[in-house]
């Protein structure tokens, strides 16, 4: 069952369309927004977090509608992408702060304030204020606020910005599991790959208008114009190129450094594949290894924006 629904969303900034008849469904586990500079995903995610109304269409979260109704908002958690926090106060006290103006009272707000910090990656103890943070602990500490109430819905826009390495991996696996404990997790993000490790849903968005959504091997699948880009590792890579080509399903072949690989395009990637087990029982062609090159998040973006 669909816990986000945008259902024909358009949003005008006077005469720049923000958002054009945007429709899709998002359900429990981790989903991707996607989406280039301009593409629409702040608008979004701004309607969907009640900070403005879209100039036309439905959005409803849990079954409500999302604008005018503040008491929604106490089942969802919501990590912006600016900075908006009491600079003065350390991650405790600002935890604290924000439970307690959620109905949160006394030595429960203090406790739940310490857990949620440790399960972000921030000391609980640390005295030092937010404003003296790195940008990748603020980003910890936004991500925090957004986890403190146990939200069936997360809102996350662009959550690993500024983040280090390590920050970047314990997050992640931090947002991933959240997805397989049964939260909705809607997460905005240009770094395609860290995305592909939380999740193979996607929506992506480009000029305001969804492109594709759906599990992106899926929508790898039904872009039939464009080439697919294989890797065969095999003994005899020469005489295997030499079968390929002989075949109507192989419009290329490349060698690579490997000198027991090759790199094989084809417009027809069902039949290539069927050829390729024919061609290793038939032909005695030991092929060890067949990887496609471009069923990634990263190249299927690319082919749909390009």
């Amino acid at each position: 069952m669909a816990t986000i629904q945008v259902q024909s969303v358009s949003h005008w900034y006077g005469e720049v369309i923000g958002l054009s008849n945007a429709s899709f469904d998002v359900e429990p586990g981790v989903t991707g927004l996607l989406g280039p500079n301009g593409a629409g995903k702040s608008t979004l995610m701004r309607i969907l977090t009640g900070q403005m109304r879209q100039s036309r269409g439905g959005v409803r979260i849990l079954g409500e509608s999302v604008w005018g109704n503040p008491d929604l908002f106490r089942r969802i958690g919501y990590c912006p992408e600016l900075d908006s926090m009491y600079t003065e106060l350390t991650g405790r006290q600002f935890l604290r702060l924000m439970l307690r103006l959620c109905g949160v009272r006394g030595m429960e707000a203090d406790r739940k304030a310490s857990d949620v910090l440790a399960r972000v990656g921030l000391d609980p103890d640390l005295r030092k204020p937010i404003g003296a943070y790195s940008k990748g602990m603020r980003q910890r500490a936004k991500l925090a606020q957004a986890l403190m109430l146990e939200a069936e819905v997360l809102l996350l826009d662009e959550p690993l910005n500024g983040m280090d390495p390590v920050g970047r991996k314990d997050t992640v696996d931090l947002i991933a599991s959240l997805g397989q404990q049964g939260h909705t997790v809607l997460i905005s993000s240009h770094i395609l790959h860290e995305v592909e490790q939380m999740t193979a849903k996607i929506v992506l968005l480009h000029h305001g208008r969804v492109l594709a959504q759906g599990n992106v091997h899926e929508i790898r699948d039904h872009i039939e114009d464009q080439a697919r880009s294989v890797l065969l590792r095999c003994v005899e890579p020469q005489r295997l190129a030499a079968q390929l080509l002989q075949s109507g399903e192989v419009t290329g072949v490349r060698f690579t450094r490997d000198p027991n690989a090759l790199v094989v395009e084809t417009a027809s990637a069902d039949a290539f594949f069927q050829r390729v087990t024919a061609l290793g029982f038939s032909d005695g062609i030991e092929i060890t290894e067949v990887q496609p090159l471009d069923d990634d998040l990263q190249s299927v973006f690319q082919y749909l924006v390009g």
